[in-house]
């Protein structure tokens, strides 16, 4: 998994996992860069990790008129354009599968969500001082890459959507799910895979602490950890539970917000009309094609069945809502 060199690591460890390197780098970055308006027409994309996130971030970054930071930025991704001036990393263009395993290509040039390192080095701030940073932070990003709008895929985000929506009540927050049992599956199995990987290389569990990667693997922090059913993060009925948790929240809170959206993995695979609404939706004038891919496993666990039914009546109400 780990393909970074000796030195690479190094300069990952002087980047990020200091607190003060991380605000000396931002804040020599946005000097110069003055701090943009409410006004930004910006996408977020946040839910549980495994839930279509990635594949929508990339979808969406096809259109060529968002910004987000890439595996290019890495590992001074809070100064983009610090990085960009003395960096000596030449392009890779060549699409490798990434690290979890899920057929999902990426290179230098791939939209990545990084943008969690910012929250973790700037979340007590007092909420005035954090809005105009992460207004900051947004510039800094749409300054580099030339845009108008920027594209965000951080699945922690799912904590701070109000937050977000008040600091840009006009841009889209998209939250998609996927049917609990598989979306459930897979955490579970991309859990056990990272805790493995990083017994083999601790660079993999010091590197997603850096990245604020705690959705699951070694470093794994409950999105919801207050009167949990299920502990044991090593089965299914934990992610389940987890799921319901999450998205119930999401649902009851945020249903009825015009800018907030929930997007049916499901429906994204096997309906093309309904990833067009979805353009529509981000104000993307020109819409193309895309292929989503859904998959489906066969679920060799036990599950509890009062929270299956629980979970699986809150995936209809999800269903049930106007994406429009």
């Amino acid at each position: 998994m780990n393909n970074y060199s000796w030195l690479e690591q190094k300069l990952h460890k002087f980047a990020l996992s200091s607190q003060f390197m991380r605000e000396v780098t931002f804040d020599f970055e946005s000097t110069n860069i003055a701090p943009s308006s409410e006004i930004g027409d910006h996408v977020f994309i946040t839910g549980l990790a495994r839930s279509g996130t990635t594949i929508l971030l990339n979808a969406l970054y096809k259109s060529n008129i968002f910004a987000s930071l890439s595996y290019a930025d890495m590992p001074f991704v809070l100064a983009p354009n610090l990085w960009s001036k003395i960096s000596f990393n030449k392009k890779n263009l060549e699409l490798k599968e990434r690290a979890h395993g899920d057929g999902i290509k990426v290179s230098t040039d791939s939209p990545e969500a990084f943008e969690e390192v910012f929250w973790k080095t700037f979340a007590d701030e007092e909420n005035e001082e954090l809005e105009d940073k992460f207004r900051f932070y947004v510039d800094n990003i749409l300054y580099k890459y030339k845009k108008e709008r920027y594209l965000s895929k951080n699945n922690q985000n799912i904590k701070r959507v109000e937050l977000i929506n008040s600091i840009f009540p006009n841009s889209k927050i998209l939250i998609p799910f996927r049917e609990p049992i598989q979306h459930a599956y897979s955490l579970l199995t991309q859990h056990k895979k990272f805790i493995e990987d990083a017994k083999n290389d601790k660079f993999i569990s010091k590197y997603m602490k850096w990245i604020g990667h705690t959705e699951f693997g070694p470093n794994y922090i409950p999105i919801q950890n207050q009167n949990l059913t299920f502990q044991n993060d090593l089965e299914i009925n934990h992610w389940i539970e987890q799921w319901h948790l999450t998205y119930n929240d999401a649902f009851e809170s945020l249903k009825n917000k015009k800018n907030i959206h929930f997007i049916s993995y499901e429906k994204l695979c096997s309906n093309k009309d309904y990833w067009y609404k979805i353009q529509e939706l981000v104000n993307i004038e020109n819409p193309y094609d895309f292929k989503f891919k859904e998959s489906k496993k066969d679920i060799p666990h036990k599950i509890n069945t009062g929270l299956k039914e629980k979970a699986m009546s809150l995936y209809f109400d999800l269903n049930d809502l106007n994406l429009m």
